[in-house]
């Protein structure tokens, strides 16, 4: 692997993760509040986990296509922010096609537009990341990537908390769900705006050392390969559980306000994750990246489990911040483990376009999950409900088993 050398001009980690926090706020809104919200209201009770699956499944095959190609043309070019900015634009026009169809129409015409904005949001969203997640290795020497990692997933994690509070104060004080829209446009331009003015492209110079590695061979490199298995496990533990979780308030903890219950729950996870964050980003430069990982994701996976047992929602909401506690470790150490595992400076941005597509591509599995889910609740005993934890946590459990597999590519610091 071509390491990024130390003399490379930095940037400040808040202003380079400064679009992350835009982009969790985003997600964490329009995945877990809005969508599964609006859905119901579109196609009704008994149909809501597939069509919301299929929703997200139908995104998802965006998200596979571009962030690699969009990545690939980067390189080419040496630029990263024009990418950006274009991307947010795409991304805001699709957040409004989507609050139009929410707030004028209805049934399954309402539906279909809202797929449409739902594809631009993915498509706009997909373009940028990839330019854009090329800056950290680039900017970020190695011994510095958990710091900075940390200090992202800090980010992410308090944008997600915001998100979720957003929510709260929607369904609590009867506001109409195209505030949530313009919630999002919002914190997503800002932070947007204060990347791409504080890593101005002289800081950010097409990287030339190395060979690049043509794409059919780019997964013989070890580092690179187990990188990328183990994040799709990590992803298809969090996206077989997450689009569902305001379903699971309301049939599982008898919650009679879902959006408020579900929205308390991912309170306490992003708390939880925020105390986590820092901590284990810095400590992974100490100790490594993979300790950091093993311990993290057997934390998210007994969580999970759990939550079919919880006998109330105050035991939900403490295994809520358990989880919350893991995913925050993991998701500090995540783009560190990333960026070391590139194999050439030359093509940072298609090589992260392709591992980001380790995050986003599992989102197809929200499909069949959603047609597991309404299977198994028509069975009774709210069997959906544990068949989709249940296949969550293995999913965490053989990412942790697998990490041990991932090449170390550098020395952690003594």
């Amino acid at each position: 692997m071509t390491a990024v050398s130390s003399s490379r001009p930095r940037v400040s980690p808040w202003v380079l993760s400064a679009f992350w926090f835009g982009s969790a706020f985003h997600w964490l809104l329009l995945l877990t509040i809005l969508m599964p919200t609006n859905v119901v209201s579109f196609v009704g009770e008994a149909q809501k986990g597939t069509y919301l699956g299929a929703l997200t499944a139908i995104g998802a095959v965006i998200a596979l296509v571009v962030p690699p190609l969009v990545g690939a043309h980067s390189d080419r070019t040496g630029r990263r922010l024009p990418y950006l900015k274009l991307g947010v634009g795409v991304n805001l026009a699709g957040l409004a096609v989507m609050g139009v169809a929410v707030a004028t129409l209805g049934g399954m015409t309402g539906f279909w537009v809202y797929l449409l904005g739902f594809l631009l949001v993915q498509l706009g969203n997909n373009y940028a990341t990839a330019p854009y997640s090329a800056l950290i290795p680039q900017l970020v020497p190695p011994e510095l990537r958990g710091r900075y990692s940390g200090i992202m997933g800090m980010l992410q994690a308090t944008a997600q908390l915001l998100g979720a509070v957003a929510g709260i104060a929607i369904g609590q004080l009867g506001l109409p769900q195209v505030v949530g829209f313009v919630l999002i446009a919002l914190t997503l331009v800002v932070p947007a705006v204060i990347t791409m003015r504080g890593v101005p492209e002289g800081d950010a110079p097409p990287a030339r050392t190395g060979e690049s590695m043509p794409w059919t061979q780019l997964f013989t490199f070890k580092p690179f390969l187990w990188v990328f298995i183990t994040r799709v496990l990590f992803a298809l533990g969090q996206y077989s559980v997450q689009p569902f979780l305001q379903y699971y308030a309301g049939d599982v903890l008898r919650q009679r306000n879902e959006v408020l219950s579900s929205s308390l729950m991912l309170a306490c996870i992003i708390v939880a994750s925020i105390l986590s964050a820092v901590v284990g980003g810095q400590l992974s430069d100490r100790i490594g990246r993979k300790p950091v990982i093993y311990v993290a994701g057997t934390t998210m996976a007994v969580a999970a489990l759990l939550l079919l047992l919880a006998p109330n929602f105050g035991a939900a909401l403490a295994l809520s911040v358990a989880f919350g506690l893991g995913f925050g470790a993991f998701t500090s150490v995540d783009w560190a483990l990333g960026s070391d595992a590139m194999p050439s400076e030359k093509s940072y941005a298609r090589d992260m376009g392709i591992w980001h597509v380790a995050f986003v591509a599992p989102q197809f599995v929200g499909l069949p999950q959603g047609q597991l889910l309404d299977w198994g609740n028509a069975q009774g005993g709210n069997l959906g409900y544990t068949l989709v934890f249940g296949i969550a946590a293995a999913f965490f459990l053989l990412g942790v088993i697998l990490v041990r597999n991932v090449p170390d590519t550098r020395k952690a610091a003594a």
